[in-house]
């Protein structure tokens, strides 16, 4: 109780309110922009985060994450272009409703339906994240394994088109893992000379590489080749249309609700990520629509759902990072950067060694939310303009940052030559569909689960027959080879 007390004391503390107003006001504008995602934005955030206290770096990112969900429905309402791939489902209804002259209603519900899919996911993480742990502390290196291995079979079949492409790609993450000092034998592996691999690739740089520096190559393509498109923001009319009166947000609660489920579910299974929660959740509302609902063609619900869905997802994928050290998405691997730089090793050991932190982190999330739905308020019409900054200007901006960031790390030139290199690499394979989701997430976890394996191998001696003995590793080794089966027969 006192760690509680403590860390939400902390949380209210002027400096971390202040950090957390910053990260919402950054997470929207990122929102808002589109060619700009929630993963680049906090892989290009992280840096920043190196002279705050442990506390305010969190907060700040996790600010970030949450309003760029929110930010993200801004221009997928007003000038269906999605700001982030899951607001794509957000246009379906949002853009009809902007053409009906009803454009600022689907964006209260749109921010409504964030914030409290946001406070669902909040409170869900602050309940069951403790349990969660207290049960992997009983867990041991052959279970954490066979955990994992499941872990890594979904991320590999679920973050792509392709599963043989996404195991492909999870392997690699993997295999970039091992490059370092080997932990057991002190032997240098795959550094070909390099002093600078020898504590492994840099996690930032591979970060800000994968993600923000090839959306940038991706942008820049996309402007040489189309030019840019100037969109204009549509004035609503009546005030009556502006509005959201209490028989409409009865009448879309329903949804908001059964959309927190969806994403709650979406968000706790590693590698699904917010997009699928978003597509889930709007198939799942049209599914059980009633006889008057209107899907597709300027139907508040489905902008509710939509939103609700892809927020909620950000504070639920941190339920298996907090509890088990395994990142429920992109963002909460990307949140790993933050941690190790601050000392704290995610997982369920964060709640006997930092548990005033954890409970700081629960009291700016609630912060963070209602923060969230103010600046949401106040500036539902004032995002819209940032609409209207030329991709030209972002793109060098950007890379400006990603540069910056990835030489503060080591202080060496040799990480922004590894980020671009990274770059290039994220860019391959976004144009042949390899997922730098599962790449990312392989390349987070495998060092983690390289220690797991090889206490498992000295616990068993390297006998498969001695897994009889682990009836729950056991178990989760056959649900993941069924799924792999599963998965691999399916057409790619």
């Amino acid at each position: 109780m006192d760690m509680a007390l403590n860390g939400l004391t902390d949380a209210l503390s002027p400096s971390v309110i202040l950090f957390v107003f910053l990260g919402i006001l950054l997470g929207y504008a990122v929102g808002v922009l589109p060619g700009l995602n929630r993963p680049a934005a906090l892989a290009v955030a992280v840096p920043l985060s190196y002279y705050m206290s442990p506390l305010a770096a969190v907060a700040f990112l996790i600010g970030i994450a949450k309003a760029s969900g929110a930010g993200g429905a801004t221009t997928a309402i007003l000038l269906n272009t999605p700001g982030e791939p899951s607001s794509a489902p957000t246009c379906l209804d949002g853009y009809p409703l902007t053409k009906a002259g009803k454009g600022e209603k689907a964006l209260k519900v749109a921010l409504y339906g964030s914030v409290i899919g946001d406070l669902v996911g909040t409170l869900l993480l602050i309940a069951i994240a403790l349990p969660l742990a207290r049960f992997a502390l009983r867990v041991g290196p052959v279970e954490m394994t066979a955990i994992m291995f499941l872990a890594l079979t979904f991320i590999a079949a679920l973050a792509g088109t392709s599963a043989i492409r996404g195991l492909i790609a999870g392997l690699f993450g993997i295999l970039l893992a091992c490059v370092g000092m080997d932990a057991e034998t002190a032997m240098p592996r795959m550094t070909f000379d390099h002093v600078e691999l020898m504590d492994g690739v840099p996690l930032l740089a591979v970060t800000v590489g994968m993600l923000a520096m090839t959306e940038m190559f991706i942008q820049a393509e996309r402007l040489l080749l189309y030019g840019e498109e100037h969109s204009e923001f549509t004035e609503q009319p009546s005030k009556r249309d502006r509005g959201l009166s209490w028989p409409e947000f009865r009448r879309v609660l329903p949804t908001i609700m059964q959309s927190s489920g969806v994403g709650i579910v979406v968000g706790i299974i590693p590698g699904l990520g917010p997009t699928v929660a978003s597509f889930l959740a709007y198939g799942l509302a049209k599914r059980t629509a009633k006889p008057d609902d209107c899907y597709g063609k300027g139907e508040i619900k489905g902008v509710a759902a939509a939103e609700t869905a892809d927020n909620v997802v950000t504070p639920a994928s941190l339920v298996p990072l907090f509890a088990l050290g395994i990142p429920g998405s992109v963002s909460a691997a990307v949140l790993i950067a933050a941690f190790m730089i601050h000392g704290v090793v995610p997982g369920p050991r964060m709640f006997e060694e930092h548990g005033q932190l954890i409970y700081g982190i629960y009291g700016s999330m609630l912060v963070a939310s209602l923060l969230m739905l103010l600046v949401g308020r106040l500036g539902l019409v004032g995002f819209a303009q940032l609409t209207r900054v030329p991709v030209r200007i972002i793109i060098p901006i950007v890379i400006m940052l990603c540069m910056l960031g990835s030489y503060l790390e080591t202080r060496s030139m040799f990480s922004v030559q590894l980020m671009f290199g990274c770059g290039v690499l994220g860019y391959l394979m976004h144009r042949f569909d390899f997922s730098r989701i599962t790449f990312l997430i392989g390349f987070v976890v495998g060092p983690l689960f390289e220690l797991s394996l090889r206490q498992s191998l000295i616990i068993t001696n390297g006998d498969p027959q001695a897994l009889l003995q682990h009836p729950v590793a056991l178990g989760i080794v056959v649900v993941s080879l069924i799924a792999l089966v599963s998965f691999l027969r399916k057409p790619s």
